[in-house]
């Protein structure tokens, strides 16, 4: 089975190519879509001179949820992963990723820094991030009957027939929400496995605010009860 990699990218000029090159590297069949989503910095320069890739960008700056839009629109795996540009999740940890859905054990995965089968998962994240995590999984948990650890995770791994037939609306991180929702409201089980992360501050880079948060309860919320 072909995994279509989406790399959604917003100024991440100092990563970016990093993030390119290990995942090319890897040993599996895959195609690689990185979609420029109107960075200001020189990140679609690095990405124009990148062999073995599809190339994508958007004029003006959408979203993150626009951009992976573009991404899977644009793919044509049988297997569609999401890998931020900036190094918080090391793409060596897309072969577990995938391992579930190729053993036909899972249709839809998600990473989570918090099963403890990985000491220090993530110890340089922020306790308010953290907590907002919490949060946002638990309420995720109470809404439609999932026992997930770690909702928010930026890794996420889906048949590709799954989520095609998802449409999409969030622009922006809130897609996350949204997508985990209507997957569950399908009634397809998310299988979590355990990822390790280094996560990066604000002054680093990071682009997830804690208004996020609010923002992912009220998509849960929302679209528990409409589409």
């Amino acid at each position: 089975m072909k995994t279509s990699v989406i790399i959604p990218v917003y100024n991440e000029e100092k990563t970016v190519k990093e993030i390119i090159e290990k995942v090319l590297d890897l040993d599996l069949d895959k195609e690689v879509i990185v979609v420029d989503d109107g960075s200001k910095d020189k990140s679609w320069e690095i990405i124009k001179k990148q062999k073995g890739i599809k190339k994508i960008k958007h004029e003006v700056n959408l979203g993150k949820g626009a951009a992976v839009r573009t991404g899977i629109k644009n793919s044509t795996g049988e297997i569609v992963l999401i890998q931020d540009a900036d190094m918080e999740l090391d793409p060596s940890q897309i072969p577990i990723l995938i391992e579930p859905i190729l053993k036909n054990e899972a249709e839809v995965v998600y990473g989570s820094r918090n099963i403890r089968e990985v000491n220090g998962n993530d110890k340089k994240r922020d306790l308010l991030f953290f907590l907002g995590g919490n949060l946002v999984s638990m309420t995720t948990n109470l809404l439609f009957g999932t026992k997930l650890t770690d909702e928010p995770c930026g890794y996420k791994v889906f048949k590709a027939n799954v989520i095609k037939s998802i449409e999409i609306k969030g622009n922006r991180f809130e897609w996350e929400p949204e997508v985990t929702a209507k997957i569950a409201k399908k009634g397809i089980k998310i299988h979590e496995v355990p990822i390790v992360s280094n996560s990066r501050s604000i002054k680093e880079g990071k682009k997830l605010r804690r208004r996020d948060g609010i923002k992912a309860v009220y998509a849960l919320i929302k679209y528990r009860f409409f589409n």
